[in-house]
Formats: C-alpha cells, sequence, structure tokens
C-alpha cells in the first residue's frame, strides 16, 4: 500500500479533530513542564521540546515550542531508547533518561526522558505510547559550560540510558550520583521531576482522549498523521526543480575559522544534504554530532519548502542527511561537544543559501546565526553560590518582503530571561539592554538589528563567565543586493582582551559588555522607501549618518542635544537631497 493509500484510510474530518486533540495533549504536556520547572532555563528560556511518539517510537506530534536542536534529535533519537529497553522489558512507573550527546541532543547539558503509557485493559497493562522531553540542565558537572574542554569526559557527569524511575519508585544511586556531581543540585533535581511530572501529564491525557474517542490503539491514528506529513513532504520537495545546489558559510570556530559546507540534490520527491568539505572535528567543544546536525538540517529544509506541514516522523523521511565521520559536524567520540550550537545554529542559514537560487522570493537573509550563551557563576555575600546560564539572541536575516528580527532567537527559539529574575536570583545587576544602531544590514528590506547588553557584580567576590559567542569575524551576508550585518563583540572594563568562547574570572568591580551581531539585508539599499528610513531613524534602528551613506536618504533632526528621547516628529525628510543622493547610483 502506497503512502497515499494509507494517509486516505481515516476520514479527513474525524482525522483533524484527532490531530488537533492529539496537539492540546502535548501542548498541556509542555505548560506542566513550564509551570514546575526550576530553573530559568525552562520556565523562562523554554531551551526544551516536548512531544508524543507511539509504540514503534516514532514522533506524531510535538508541542507548540520547542527548539529545533531538542526536538529533532529527541525524533531521531528515540530508537536508541526502545534498543536499550524493548517494551517486553518496561513497565508502569518506568521512566527512561539518557544524555548521551550521540544519542540525543549533542551536548551533556541536554537530557532525555522518556516515559512509556500504560492503559488499563482486560487483558492487563497495555504500552499504548511513549512520551518523552529533552531539557537543557541548569548544570551537569565537570567544567562550567564552555567550549573550552578538549574531551567530552571533561564536560559533565555522562548518564547511559538507565531508568530514573523504577515501577514509580526512585532510583536513589542514581539520584544521588547526579547531586554530587552538579553545583546546584535542587535546582536539578527539581527539573527533573518536572521532567517526569510532564510526561504523565502528557500520559494521562492522551488516555483520557482514547477513552473518550473509544480508541483501542493509537497506531492508526499515528499512522494516518505520519503517512499525510510524508505525502505532503515529497510533494513539497517535488515542486523543486531537480539538480545539486551548493553553499558555504564560515563560522569564527576556536582556534581558527572553520567552514561548513552542504550540497542539496534533489531528486524527484527525495532531497539528501552532503556535508562534505566541512572542517575537519574541533579539538575544542564546538562539535556537532551527527543527531543534532540532522535535526538543524532537516528542520531548514522544512522550513525553506513545507513550514506548514505537520512537524512528525513523516516529514523526516524523504530528507537524509550525512556528513564524514571526522568533520565538525559528524564528530567522533570523544570530541568535546558542549558549545556544538555555535556550529549547529548556523546550519539553517546554510541550506537556504544553496536553495535561494532555486526558491526566489522565498528564504531569509543569513542571520545572527548562533545564539549567545553565557553562562556567569558567582556567589552572595554569605558565600551561597549561585549559577545563571542567559541566552541572548542577534538579528535575523531580512526577508523578502519584510524586515528582519530585532534580538529573537533563530534558529534556536529560545527567549530571553527579564532583568527582575536575572538581578533577583544572582549578584548581577544589567547595566545596560539596548538595541544596536545600524547593526541590521541595510537593504530595502533591513536585517534585523543586535543589542548592546552590560553586566556587573554586586556581591564584593569573584565572579565569573563562560561565553559561547560567534560572528565576530564572519557577519551575515545579505541577499541580492542586501548589505551585511554588523559584527557582534565582547568588551571588558579593565580593558584587557576578551576571548569570545572562554571562561574569563572577573575581578569584583569590574564589569563586561557584549554586542550581538545583525541580521544581513535583502535587495538594493536605495530602494527603501525613505519613510521607512526615517522611522528607522526616529526609533534609534539607524543613525542619521547611514541613513546617507547606506540608503541614501538625507534626514535633518530638529531634536534638541539635551533631549534624551527621540521622536518622530524631531525628524524631516530633506526631499532634494534625498533625489540627489539617490541619482548618483542610478536609482530615483
Amino acid at each position: 500500500m502506497t503512502v497515499a493509500d494509507r494517509a486516505t484510510e481515516m476520514d479527513p474530518i474525524v482525522l483533524e479533530v484527532l490531530w488537533n486533540r492529539l496537539l492540546s495533549v502535548t501542548n498541556e504536556q509542555q505548560a506542566a513542564l513550564i509551570r514546575t520547572a526550576f530553573s530559568t532555563i525552562l520556565r523562562e528560556s523554554q531551551d526544551l521540546a516536548c512531544g508524543a511518539f507511539d509504540t514503534r517510537g516514532n514522533m506524531i506530534a510535538q508541542s507548540e515550542t520547542g527548539t529545533p536542536g531538542h526536538i529533532n534529535s529527541m525524533a531521531t533519537g528515540m530508537r536508541h531508547f526502545l534498543d536499550a529497553y524493548p517494551a517486553g522489558t518496561l513497565a508502569p512507573g518506568d521512566v527512561l533518561l539518557t544524555n548521551d550527546p550521540w544519542m540525543t541532543a549533542g551536548q551533556i547539558n541536554d537530557i532525555t526522558i522518556a516515559t512509556p503509557i500504560f492503559r488499563k485493559t482486560a487483558q492487563g497493562e497495555q504500552l499504548v505510547a511513549y512520551f518523552a522531553n529533552t531539557c537543557h540542565m541548569a548544570d551537569i558537572g565537570g567544567r562550567l559550560l564552555s567550549a573550552e574542554a578538549s574531551e567530552v569526559y571533561e564536560e559533565g557527569l555522562y548518564i547511559p540510558i538507565m531508568k530514573l524511575f523504577m515501577r514509580g519508585e526512585r532510583n536513589e544511586e542514581l539520584f544521588k550520583i547526579i547531586r554530587g556531581n552538579v553545583r546546584v543540585p535542587d535546582e536539578v533535581e527539581g527539573d527533573l521531576y518536572a521532567m517526569t511530572a510532564c510526561n504523565d501529564v502528557g500520559g494521562a491525557r492522551l488516555i483520557e482522549f482514547m477513552d473518550e474517542f473509544e480508541m483501542e490503539s493509537i497506531q492508526p491514528l499515528a499512522d494516518a498523521i505520519i503517512a499525510r506529513s510524508e505525502q505532503a513532504m515529497r510533494e513539497a520537495i517535488s515542486r523543486i526543480p531537480d539538480g545539486v545546489y551548493e553553499n558555504e558559510l564560515w563560522s569564527d570556530g576556536f582556534e581558527g575559522p572553520v567552514v561548513i559546507k552542504a550540497k542539496v540534490t534533489v531528486d524527484g520527491d527525495e532531497l539528501t544534504v552532503d556535508h562534505a568539505g566541512s572542517s575537519a572535528q574541533s579539538r575544542y567543544g564546538i562539535n556537532s554530532v551527527l543527531n543534532y546536525t540532522h535535526a538543524y538540517t532537516s528542520f531548514a529544509i522544512k522550513a525553506a519548502i513545507s513550514p506548514e506541514v505537520p512537524h512528525n516522523e513523516g516529514a523526516f523521511r524523504p530528507v537524509h542527511v550525512t556528513a564524514p565521520e571526522g568533520t565538525i559536524l559528524n564528530p567522533r567520540r570523544p570530541a568535546p561537544v558542549a558549545a556544538r550550537h555555535v556550529i549547529g545554529h548556523f546550519l539553517p542559514n546554510l541550506i537556504f543559501g544553496a536553495l535561494a537560487p532555486v526558491l526566489p522570493d522565498r528564504l531569509m537573509a543569513e542571520g545572527a546565526g548562533s545564539l549567545w550563551s553565557t553562562v556567569f557563576r558567582g556567589e552572595r555575600a554569605n558565600g551561597e553560590g549561585w549559577v545563571l546560564t542567559l541566552f541572548q539572541c542577534g538579528g535575523t536575516g531580512a526577508r523578502p518582503t519584510k524586515d528582519g528580527l530585532d534580538n529573537v532567537g533563530f534558529p534556536s527559539g529560545v527567549a530571553g530571561v527579564p532583568v527582575e529574575v536575572i538581578e533577583n536570583l544572582t549578584t548581577l545587576v544589567m547595566s545596560r539592554r539596548e538595541i544596536k544602531i545600524d547593526s541590521g544590514g541595510a537593504g530595502r528590506y533591513r536585517g534585523g538589528c543586535g543589542q548592546t547588553t552590560g553586566f556587573r557584580n554586586t556581591s564584593g567576590k569573584l565572579w565569573s563567565f563562560s561565553g559561547m559567542y560567534d560572528r565576530t569575524k564572519f557577519p551575515a551576508k545579505g541577499l541580492l543586493g542586501g548589505k551585511e550585518g554588523a559584527l557582534g563583540g565582547l568588551e571588558l572594563s579593565t580593558g584587557e582582551e576578551a576571548a569570545p568562547k572562554r571562561r574569563i574570572l572577573m575581578e569584583p568591580t569590574a564589569e563586561m559588555t557584549s554586542w550581538l551581531p545583525g541580521g544581513g539585508g535583502y535587495h538594493n539599499p536605495f530602494e527603501r522607501e525613505p519613510a521607512q528610513v526615517l522611522r528607522d531613524v526616529a526609533y534609534g534602528y539607524v543613525s542619521v549618518e547611514a541613513a546617507e551613506q547606506e540608503y541614501g536618504v538625507k534626514i535633518n533632526c530638529s531634536r534638541r542635544p539635551d533631549e534624551r528621547i527621540s521622536v518622530p516628529e524631531h525628524y524631516r525628510i530633506d526631499e532634494d537631497a534625498t533625489r540627489k543622493l539617490r541619482a548618483r547610483v542610478g536609482t530615483s
């Protein structure tokens, strides 16, 4: 039976009702996780993924938010749980977990918890599904999360696939090992309970759903959902002309610049991405394991050609991802991998650049790419230690018909942490948090802006931060005449040089300031409407000088020097000067 035949077996109206109900189940699973989590990483930044799986380990639905690096790697990694613990070895109340980077989300700090869901029947307890989630932990021991390790063993506690709970009882020995290896044991244990509880919530709602609709098994529903998604994905691929499309992108790297390459081959309704030619694996922790590479590559393909297709096992099947072993996109154990996102988050930009010639006016320009992740560590005046992981975002690339987004986490999707939360949970004070002017690449559609932030410590004690930053050497490129985004950077109040991927020990009174990169622009900047340039100047995205030099728009400002707040009424376009400026490059 063909994919199309399987997809049409179930009545489409019934399928739509059941599908939306299943989505509500996974969204409730996610809500339970966020509301019960201990760390800001989960409850504020939402660096997580939640999903439902059938009894074969196929992902059938995901919650409405979550990073592609967690969602997609969890989807492809579930088979490892089933291999380690086949259905016959599991019982109600069992909970499995691992943080093996090569099996799941690519770094030791990410733990995946999978729970088999059993339903009482006349024949006894029947396994009907799995619920799983992947979350970034506040700490996992070893080095403070950074790119500096030379082996994965230095990066923290490795947990092979094993049981966290057995028939509802805690695995006390495992909890002792975890608590004994982490800097914030209460936070980590609290998050493990939240992760376990959210799977239980999802399972309970699924059983209610099955009872309500008198379903003996979810397998027919799962098969229909997966088959329809696969069919839609294949149809989307088949609309791309057969051929080979290539691109390369440069990252700052650690010991030196890194190149990642992609060769996208379209053959009918199948698509293969080969990353051969990418740099060799690094001695430092910026390596992206193949599971993580697959996650962001497959996400990029789906975002480019079929963003409306439900995200599940079916969407993966026509897309194949390869990378030679020993390269930075498929490192050999025991390569360090803690900062794998520094490279992995560039993959969507890489894929979009390859497909741009055959998908004109559909794909965004390059953006900031990887998150700027910072792990701060310090002590309160009473000696109590604290650890804070903060995610910050630069600008996205401009889109074919819209500006890029300012300080938005693409492709990660994570959120920031409010200043009030940071200052309440640590001894840090955020001294600056503002849009960085002129950081978005100029274009008919402007690239998204980055941000400038500053931190100081109030405890009077030494403190430190571990940065994982990129695009300080290679800016985001524009498309079709759009200009590059601005580079990012980092400086210390002491004047010493600050490396963007090392842990830095700070004196009690020292301050750090970082500015995040902007996204590339789209089309010729002189084609941007002068009124839009005027608005950008008035609201602090573009300077008066850049308006003239980059956009050919002469703007006069009537604001007094002592006025601190700019409003549109202070600015006027000099129409004559603008016409002359634009005429110089042949644009009226």
